[in-house]
């Protein structure tokens, strides 16, 4: 390394006190200015910090948006999440393989531009997209592709808000709601809340029977009232904007469009819990927002809404910081999220304790939702009695729904819970929907025999996905691609998750080969509850959904699928040994017998499971 890029890493850890804490922001700026993290950038930072350099690594080596390598200038990141196949990703693909003359996963001779794939990007209502440099562009088509090369070409010097502006995203609200996206005047929530002790704001959230926004639905007043009680030096709030799941972008649009009334809503939670300090984790593919959301902090500072003495209120002092990830699904998961906020790799934590007594630094901390916070503004505005007049008894207020798949109309949708999925599909015109996603790809996949079932806690929760399958759409290729997603995505800390997801994606792959039987369905069944029950953290316990629930719902697309047999093995040798055969002018027959490996009958014991 030359004495410059050293001097370099030696600023930025310098400029964030070298504080071990704040890793995942050093290393993201050392790669930002110094292109990728060599193995002497790794020595250097670690120096810097006065800790080892295998916890350097450790942390590098999680996260999908840090490069040990040096790669293109510009990196060209397409989505490839399932909605995005559905609408043209892979002839894009194609157009960038063509125009850019590489393959998927490699760089242009020159070294000005690397193309690969990534997970769901928020973008679903606007696919295929692609995130370049942080930058997003949307509704990409196979035409379009040689434009979009050609200014990255010439865009040397460019900053890379100059060369795709953020107004490529639409936003795609279908419908706003009382809660959310009605209008909001700032100041109105904190002023009523900070006039009240935290006490009756904790007593006001219980009153209109809030629950967590994020899918799992906790009692809002609930975690705040147990993190306020917990013994510790500080308290911490935390917003959890590290929206993976695929097919969900509703964070994306309050971010874009009510960040005052998220960070309104986090200052009542920080009065509340007892906190002096915000903490809003940024999943990396929202970077692009990064720049707007920090200038609304900063007119919130100059109004008086955030820092020192909070609209006037003598001693209450809370502010609020963003911490920007780095690509990894599993870090929306509480614990792993405070895992990455420390500048740790992502895993997840042992629970209990729970964050509420044991969280960021170690210290109470309250994990939520972006939705969550939004609501809790709204509550304090309006009353906990108005906002539980809203929903159902159990699942009280609105719900924000990102709609995307086979319709006419994706986008998001501020619907009151109880709403049917019958009068959502209407909603969105897709009425001839073979199938329905909601939560996401760790939510349930529906049938049109429960198309009247009801979004809510107590029927059909959800976290904001919903994807529709349309009546040509193959989904055992879709459940497929969603069991590889988590194969991908596990963190591989517990077994069940980190061998149980790849058995079953190897199950499924099977089956579509036309080579599955009844065992096999049977294999799934129980590999997917051993995954289910066994595993450590939400993601594994979750990742045999896509399986589970379309055995469930739609036991004939499986049947029509596999064989009359007993038994086929997963691995066939005449296949792997054929290229042997071909040179060497030998036949299989010679050398095993005929029949003799394949094991095609019940109890043959000749092939490999």
């Amino acid at each position: 390394m030359s004495n410059k890029d050293a001097a370099v890493i030696t600023k930025i850890a310098e400029d964030q006190e070298n504080d071990r804490g704040r890793l995942m922001d050093i290393v993201r700026e050392v790669q930002e200015k110094l292109g990728y993290i060599s193995d002497d950038a790794l020595g250097q930072i670690a120096k810097a910090l006065n800790i080892h350099r295998v916890e350097v690594e450790d942390m590098v080596s999680f996260y999908s948006f840090l490069k040990r390598d040096p790669g293109g200038k510009f990196v060209i990141r397409l989505s490839n999440c399932v909605v995005n196949k559905m609408h043209g990703l892979k002839e894009v693909a194609e157009a960038f393989e063509k125009a850019l003359c590489v393959s998927m996963g490699e760089t242009t001779p020159d070294g000005m531009i690397s193309l690969e794939y990534t997970a769901c990007i928020g973008m679903c209502d606007q696919a295929p997209a692609a995130l370049i440099n942080g930058m997003v562009v949307t509704d990409i088509k196979p035409k379009d592709v040689p434009a979009i090369v050609d200014v990255l070409r010439k865009a040397k010097g460019k900053e890379d808000q100059e060369i795709f502006p953020s107004d490529r995203v639409q936003l795609n609200l279908r419908q706003a709601g009382p809660v959310i996206f009605a209008p909001f005047e700032n100041g109105t929530a904190g002023r009523r809340a900070l006039n009240m002790t935290p006490e009756e704001v904790i007593e006001e959230i219980t009153k209109s029977r809030l629950r967590g926004r994020g899918g799992a639905g906790f009692p809002t007043g609930m975690k705040w009232s147990f993190c306020r009680k917990a013994a510790g030096d500080e308290h911490y709030l935390i917003c959890n904007a590290d929206e993976g799941e695929p097919g969900t972008f509703k964070d994306r649009l309050i971010l874009t469009e009510a960040a005052d009334l998220l960070f309104e809503g986090m200052t009542i939670a920080g009065y509340a819990i007892g906190a002096k300090l915000g903490l809003l984790y940024l999943r990396a593919e929202y970077q692009y927002l990064m720049s707007h959301l920090q200038q609304v902090l900063a007119r919130r500072r100059r109004s008086g809404l955030l820092g020192e003495n909070v609209c006037g209120r003598e001693g209450v002092n809370f502010d609020i910081r963003i911490q920007l990830g780095a690509g990894a699904y599993v870090c929306g998961e509480e614990s792993s999220l405070i895992e990455s906020l420390e500048g740790k790799r992502g895993a997840p934590r042992d629970r209990p304790p729970y964050p509420v007594s044991v969280g960021y630094m170690n210290q109470p901390s309250s994990v939520n939702n972006v939705e969550t916070l939004c609501c809790a503004a709204r509550v304090l505005e309006k009353g906990g009695e108005w906002f539980a007049k809203l929903g159902t008894r159990d699942s009280t207020g609105t719900k924000l729904l990102s709609v995307s798949g086979d319709c006419k109309n994706p986008g998001i949708y501020e619907l009151e819970y109880g709403v049917t999925i019958d009068r959502l599909l209407e909603m969105v015109c897709a009425e001839d929907a073979q199938a329905v996603q909601v939560g996401g790809p760790s939510g349930v996949c529906v049938a049109p025999k429960d198309f009247g079932r009801r979004i809510s806690f107590e029927d059909i929760p959800t976290g904001g996905s919903v994807i529709v399958f349309g009546p040509r759409r193959d989904l055992l290729e879709v459940v497929h691609d969603f069991t590889g997603f988590f194969a991908e995505e596990s963190c591989g800390w517990c077994v069940p998750c980190r061998v149980g997801t790849e058995l079953l994606n190897k199950k499924m792959e099977k089956i579509l080969e036309g080579r599955g039987t009844g065992s096999d369905l049977e294999d799934l069944k129980n590999w997917g509850n051993t995954v289910k029950i066994m595993s450590r953290c939400g993601l594994g316990q979750t990742a045999a959904n896509p399986i589970l629930t379309t055995l469930q719902n739609f036991q004939d697309i499986y049947k029509k699928r596999i064989t009359d047999k007993d038994f086929i093995p997963h691995f066939d040798v005449e296949t792997a040994f054929s290229d042997y055969y071909e040179i060497t002018g030998r036949k299989f027959v010679e050398d095993f017998g005929k029949g003799s490996v394949k094991g095609s009958g019940k109890g043959s014991g000749k092939g490999v499971e």
